[in-house]
């Protein structure tokens, strides 16, 4: 069946297949939807002998990213479990290029992995390519966001996994921010996609989900069997439930997307000429938007006012569901210092732009 839902669904437009993709075989009278399994044993002798390893409710959500990347999926309890998963592949001792101002979990996993001797890291600018270029002489892998989280910085993907291959280094991408409907990393020479499923992908802020992708030759499929081996011993499984609501969530991405996007260029717009925000962090596409927010001091118990003062946008630390929500990032611990301490991460949800603005406006105004 996978082979031949490959074969009809390889010429459709990406925004069908987020519809199309994951589906039961086309038989009278059978579902629509593929449903939910939930075992933790199987009868022996069949091609799965425990949950652990597999379960039939994952694999639709597999198909279905893994085609819209371009290669082959794996399934995670967690955004972070894929990127222990990564992180793994990366032998003891071994040496990872990583953006210096990156998502605080992928921060502090690799800052205490170095600190426990498993691992060096070099933290780079990943908007300068000469010196990621020089960074990954002798390196295992070198770890991208583009855009980074929280600062939106764009990396040169094709340039950088050029320069890391040379150097016989392994290239990781998150592509959490962009989805495999903005960007896809394999076809830039990403050795490994990752997403937090939890974020866009699932889209309505109601699970824990995190995926790796490989492409469908020697090297990806290797890299996939190895973190398939990670992912069973170590149990970061994923429940049937989530699986299948993440699936469910992915069938409206484009819609969610579009949407979110065309509320988030619009709000950067307006956003640059109020005087309460100093800068404004957009890279053009996506749907989301940092902001520095000026005060008398660093600004830092203004952003927070601001994070307090609105009412449509939720003041919390995730991202990429249909409401907005919007964050001080430094109040996270682990935060990078790189992320200034008045930076307000917004991501831009799918409610109509004039509430989204009139609350943000109120906010700031109130501000002084």
């Amino acid at each position: 069946m996978e082979q031949q839902n490959h074969d009809a669904h390889a010429d459709l437009s990406p925004r069908t297949k987020v519809v199309a993709l994951g589906r039961p075989e086309r038989t009278p009278g059978a579902s629509l939807n593929p449903p939910v399994t939930f075992t933790s044993t199987y009868v022996q002798d069949g091609p799965v002998n425990y949950a652990r390893v597999a379960n039939p409710t994952w694999t639709p959500f597999e198909e279905a990213v893994g085609e819209l990347e371009g290669g082959r999926a794996l399934l995670f309890s967690s955004g972070m479990a894929a990127v222990q998963a990564v992180l793994a592949l990366v032998p003891t001792g071994g040496v990872v290029v990583a953006p210096a101002a990156a998502y605080n979990g992928v921060v502090v996993s690799l800052t205490e992995a170095e600190r426990d001797g498993r691992l060096s890291v070099r933290w780079v600018d990943v908007t300068d390519e000469a010196a990621v270029t020089d960074a990954v002489a002798g390196a295992d892998l070198l770890w991208l966001e583009s855009p980074t989280n929280p600062l939106l910085e764009v990396a040169d993907v094709p340039g950088l996994a050029r320069a890391a291959h040379a150097a016989g280094t392994l290239v990781a991408v998150d592509n959490t921010f962009a989805t495999p409907l903005l960007q896809r990393p394999l076809e830039d020479g990403a050795d490994v996609v990752v997403h937090s499923a939890t974020k866009y992908l699932a889209g309505h802020s109601d699970v824990i989900l995190g995926l790796t992708v490989t492409a469908d030759d020697e090297v990806g499929r290797g890299l996939h069997d190895r973190m398939a081996r990670h992912r069973t011993l170590g149990g970061a499984i994923a429940g049937p439930m989530e699986a299948w609501l993440a699936l469910r969530g992915l069938r409206t991405l484009s819609l969610r997307l579009e949407r979110a996007c065309a509320n988030a260029a619009d709000l950067a717009d307006r956003l640059r000429t109020h005087p309460r925000i100093s800068r404004v962090r957009y890279p053009g596409w996506g749907a989301i938007v940092s902001v520095e927010v000026a005060g008398d001091g660093d600004g830092a118990a203004e952003a927070e006012a601001l994070t307090a003062g609105t009412h449509v946008w939720s003041p919390s630390t995730s991202l990429g569901g249909v409401e907005s929500q919007l964050e001080r990032r430094r109040r996270q611990p682990g935060e990078p210092e790189a992320v200034p301490v008045n930076l307000v991460r917004l991501s831009v949800g799918v409610e109509d732009v004039e509430d989204l603005w009139a609350d943000l406006r109120g906010a700031l105004d109130s501000l002084g």
